[in-house]
């Protein structure tokens, strides 16, 4: 059974995002009005050969912290399905 896991990896709030800003900048450029600010992440999506859910948790989040995202500034959250 192929179990899916999508790890949104996401800035902290007090780390400062450059990409968000020039996105925000990029957005009232082309017209886009009321948007007060932009954070930027990823998105990584996997399949793992697992059927125990909280396993298939438990190695994903080793994934991110190993791994996929850089704890120090960054937040990551985990959603699975079947």
């Amino acid at each position: 059974m192929i179990m899916k896991a999508r790890v949104t990896v996401t800035l902290k709030t007090d780390v400062l995002d450059p990409q968000g800003k020039a996105i925000h900048g990029a957005l009232a450029t082309l017209g886009f009005e009321g948007v007060d600010s932009v954070r930027q992440g990823k998105l990584i999506e996997l399949e793992l050969d697992e059927t125990d859910r909280d396993e298939a948790k438990r190695k994903v989040e080793a994934m991110c912290e190993k791994l996929l995202a850089n704890t120090v500034i960054e937040n990551y959250a985990i959603d699975l399905s079947n």
